[in-house]
């Protein structure tokens, strides 16, 4: 079920036939059949697909896969049967093409950033609005994190290399995914110049909401480099403090709630969209922060009682500057 190389499947069932003494496809079957579930939402995953994927050794095997899906799926998924090579190259192309679409999004965002009135949020509706596009990860926010898509993306330009195929596309698409990490420095240096002894405070150090996961976490590489600018950090995370604390070590202030994180902050960035975050009220920065300011990298409180104004991002990033004296 994992996610693989193609051929991976052809040498278990090569390894299983030398190990049994059996024939694959007459004596026993082999189904690779990837899941299609994202950390935080397994069981939905599970129980609702977009689609059912069997790589098949032989008819009889996919046809008591298939039994088995059709009995535990709810939504009666469209259910694809193919070879093994077409199945591992289909799913691991698809989260490859994934990353693609994020980095998009996140180069829509920068040009919005820079022309008069831009707003990413709008330009993305009149993509996701096309059929031929659709709207699910085309938000313009930090780049992609976790265990799969920064691994899945580097694969599928080895399995490229492998097979003679000059992989531009996800190779670029890599190195755009870590330039975005690069590119909130700047815009926090634009706004502070130098970063030495600044306070400043990251709320969100997993790569998603909803899981404790911080794997090539977008937030935690930030937090990293303003450390490496002399910033003084402190996080906070409302599952992933013990994780992110094995990356980070002792070089950051590690606070038990979001007030305590934001204590004498001179700002904020929100930089994992977390339900608890959404919660929170322009007091809350005006009360604890030393000069009250939010980066909000997801654009969560687009509400009037922020007193939405930019400076840092013209757009992409929605910076409430609360510089009024507590």
């Amino acid at each position: 079920t994992s996610t693989v190389l193609p051929g991976a499947t052809a040498r278990l069932k090569e390894l299983m036939e030398r190990v049994s003494g059996k024939k694959c496809g007459e004596d026993f079957g082999l189904c690779y059949s990837p899941e299609f579930i994202a950390l935080g939402s397994v069981l939905k995953g599970l129980s609702n697909p977009d689609m059912v994927l069997i790589g098949e050794s032989d008819p009889k095997a996919g046809e008591l896969l298939s039994k088995i899906y059709r009995k535990v799926c709810e939504n009666s998924p469209p259910i694809v049967r193919t070879n093994f090579w077409n199945a591992e190259l289909g799913k691991i192309l698809l989260n490859s093409y994934i990353t693609m679409k994020i980095s998009f999004a996140n180069m829509m965002a920068e040009m919005c950033e820079r022309i008069p009135g831009g707003d990413v949020d709008v330009v993305s509706q009149i993509l996701g609005l096309d059929t031929r596009v659709g709207r699910k990860y085309l938000t313009g926010g930090l780049g992609f994190g976790g265990p799969c898509f920064p691994r899945d993306n580097r694969a599928v330009a080895y399995f490229a290399d492998t097979i003679g195929v000059d992989a531009k596309l996800p190779r670029t698409t890599h190195e755009v995914n870590l330039y975005q990490n690069k590119r909130i420095i700047e815009l926090v240096k634009r706004r502070f110049g130098d970063l030495k002894s600044k306070k400043i405070a990251v709320l969100g150090l997993t790569y998603k909401p909803d899981t404790d996961v911080v794997e090539e976490s977008a937030s935690l590489e930030i937090a990293k480099g303003l450390l490496e600018e002399g910033a003084v950090v402190s996080v906070y995370d409302p599952a992933g403090m013990e994780n992110a604390r094995k990356v980070l070590g002792e070089g950051v202030r590690y606070a038990d709630s979001v007030r305590e994180c934001l204590k004498d902050a001179e700002l904020c960035i929100l930089a994992t969209p977390w339900e608890e975050f959404r919660s929170l009220q322009p007091e809350d920065f005006l009360e604890n922060m030393k000069r009250p300011g939010l980066l909000d990298c997801w654009r969560i409180f687009n509400r009037p009682d922020f007193g939405y104004v930019r400076y840092i991002a013209e757009n992409e990033f929605r910076v409430y500057p609360f510089w009024r004296e507590k």
